[in-house]
């Protein structure tokens, strides 16, 4: 079964959530309405809370983790995820905080304690360092990463089409059964 109970925490499915059946969804974890978790993801809020909004997309074999709280780091770091944002493939997220309309690049990595704003496009295979936080409205490349330029029009309108995009995809499986 893809949605599991962890300790006291089910996780929440806003609605019209996908959850592909290889996914794995744990403990304290809150996904926003139309947004969908495809094949092989892992989201294991299992020591700390993970929060998804609505119209984001997680890709095939993505990991979620959060830090918990322990005497190096007494709060801990839940991972938060904002509206419309596409986490591309194989991307690990680890105890960060994402806003609002943004593209995370198949392969990235963002640390704990790590903040990318609103719109914010992040490319394939970048690093973003523990503590870094990514101001809105650029592109940031590389590992670890760094600031590109500014975001165009273009790509800014990319991140609502993607959305879109994703939430007409996933109710299609959703019709054909694909569901956890």
């Amino acid at each position: 079964m893809a949605i599991r109970t962890y300790q006291e925490f089910t996780p929440q499915l806003g609605e019209r959530v996908f959850v592909d059946v290889s996914a794995v969804v744990l403990g304290d974890v809150q996904i926003g309405s139309d947004s969908s978790v495809w094949p092989l993801v892992v989201i294991r809020g299992d020591m700390h809370r993970i929060r998804i909004g609505e119209r984001s997309s997680i890709q095939d074999g993505s990991v979620l983790h959060i830090t918990h709280a322990g005497p190096f780091n007494p709060d801990g770091y839940p991972l938060i995820i904002g509206d419309e944002v596409t986490v591309g493939h194989n991307v690990t997220l680890h105890g960060c905080t994402l806003g609002n309309r943004i593209l995370v690049g198949m392969g990235s990595i963002i640390m704990d304690g790590a903040v990318v704003q609103d719109e914010v496009v992040i490319g394939a295979g970048s690093l973003v360092p523990p503590g870094k936080v990514l101001e809105s409205g650029f592109l940031y490349v590389g590992s670890p990463v760094k600031q590109a330029r500014p975001l165009t029009d273009k790509e800014r309108n990319f991140f609502s089409y993607s959305a879109a995009n994703y939430v007409r995809l996933k109710d299609q499986h959703l019709l054909e059964g694909y569901a956890g």
